[in-house]
């Protein structure tokens, strides 16, 4: 079985092969046949009440095959809306080989919930998640550009990569978590291209993701 993950981050094109290597994240169970989402989002800011967003234009290859969202405005975050689609594609019909695609795209992200803590107003222009299957391989990728608030990525991008946020006099307000993958054994992928998980200085609780993908082999 085939396993390839590529990432690239802003104009750079940086290209991340993995296996079941260091920093993958076991799970019990396979993944999904195929589905994207925006994100979503759940975190509560000192004693405010909770946010929280439940996963964005959710697609699967079960259905629904496509979705879209419009802005999606909480105190502190903003997603910008986007599309997804799920489709399935017949290659072989007399033996019903099939080959899947699961791809969501986003824009105008910002997390504004740290800026009161000293922390950076973060911001994406645009992303996609993507994840791509037949019956012997899967394949993931996801892109992001015009991001403010996150400072430099290494190229390429390692699996599960953590970029601290910190006040300028370096205090930890939360991670950054890039390029976040499980890989279960069986061939199936799961990617998360950002989870962004607020620490204690911060006052904020919860996490927070931009861009989830995965698939499985067809059958």
């Amino acid at each position: 079985m085939r396993i390839t993950i590529a990432s690239r981050a802003g104009l750079v094109g940086a290209l991340l092969l993995a296996g079941l290597g260091a920093g993958v994240t076991p799970a019990a169970a396979s993944n999904p046949a195929g589905v994207a989402s925006l994100g979503s989002a759940a975190f509560t800011k000192g004693s405010s009440a909770p946010i929280s967003i439940a996963s964005i234009a959710e697609c699967a290859v079960e259905g629904p095959t496509s979705n879209s969202s419009g802005v999606v405005t909480r105190t502190g975050i903003t997603f910008g809306g986007g599309t997804s689609t799920c489709t399935t594609t017949v290659v072989d019909p007399e033996n019903d080989v099939t080959t899947t695609k699961s791809e969501a795209k986003g824009q105008n992200f910002e997390l504004s919930a740290l800026v009161t803590s000293g922390g950076p107003r973060i911001k994406i222009r645009s992303y996609s998640v993507s994840c791509t299957a037949t019956q012997t391989s899967t394949n993931a990728n996801w892109t992001y550009g015009g991001a403010t608030g996150l400072g430099t990525l290494p190229s390429p991008v390692p699996v599960g990569y953590v970029k601290p946020i910190t006040k300028s006099n370096g205090t930890l307000l939360a991670e950054a978590i890039f390029n976040e993958q499980t890989l279960p054994g069986n061939g199936s992928i799961a990617l998360t291209m950002l989870r962004i998980k607020f620490a204690p200085a911060s006052n904020i609780t919860g996490e927070v993701v931009v861009g989830r993908t995965a698939c499985s082999p067809t059958p």
